[in-house]
């Protein structure tokens, strides 16, 4: 009977978040929330921006009416940017964030860091990315430097695996069999850090020469 092997997957996602400034210090207490919650801190920075700055990265809420008082609050003070990282990082983070009007996610969620942070429908504490492409663009908009490379699903994951993981992971896997180790999980972690096939080669023959 054959045995089928799930398609390889790449779950890590990627989205922004941003403290905004009218709870800026409260930014210990929200990254904590933010950590238990299981997402990884990739990258952080504090700015302030000017409102033209906030007209760009708001520039699909252009023409609404709320759009410059969301400017002018936006650019009244320092904010916290933070690329967050996770399995579904789009959804988990506005589910954890609620409701975009803080009344109304104190009423439907109360544990929403909205409903914990925020003041009303304006202030409401927390950004969060609406998409994975909106992410892309906010994060290359708050972090300039950022490489993001997009995410390979499909035959491009399968051939990735193929070619750079599963040699070395069977191999790993083969040599824990015959050892048989107390402690599995330890062994192979250490046995993969061994036999990396990318970790740097130290030339200890040429730096003895040197030393000569």
């Amino acid at each position: 009977m054959q045995v089928l092997m799930p398609e390889p997957q790449i779950f890590v996602e990627r989205t922004l978040a941003l403290i905004k400034p009218d709870v800026v210090d409260k930014e210990e207490e929200i990254e904590d929330r933010i950590l238990r919650s299981g997402f990884v801190i990739v990258q952080k920075r504090k700015l302030q921006l000017s409102p033209e700055q906030c007209s760009n990265f708001y520039a699909d809420q252009y023409g609404k009416m709320f759009f410059p008082n969301l400017t002018a609050y936006m650019s009244s003070g320092p904010l916290v940017a933070m690329v967050l990282a996770r399995h579904r990082a789009v959804s988990y983070w506005k589910e954890l964030l609620g409701p975009s009007n803080s009344l109304r996610a104190r009423r439907t969620h109360p544990h929403s860091l909205r409903a914990i942070y925020g003041t009303d429908d304006l202030r409401n504490a927390l950004h969060g990315s609406l998409s994975i492409s909106s992410a892309e663009r906010e994060i290359r908009f708050m972090f300039p430097e950022a490489i993001l490379e997009p995410i390979p699903t499909g035959q491009r994951a399968r051939d990735y695996l193929n070619l750079s993981v599963k040699p070395t992971l069977l191999a790993g896997l083969t040599a824990l069999c015959k050892e048989k180790p107390a402690d599995p999980m330890t062994w192979l972690a250490d046995w993969l850090l061994e036999h990396n096939p990318n970790k740097p080669r130290v030339q200890y023959q040429v730096a003895e020469q040197e030393h000569q």
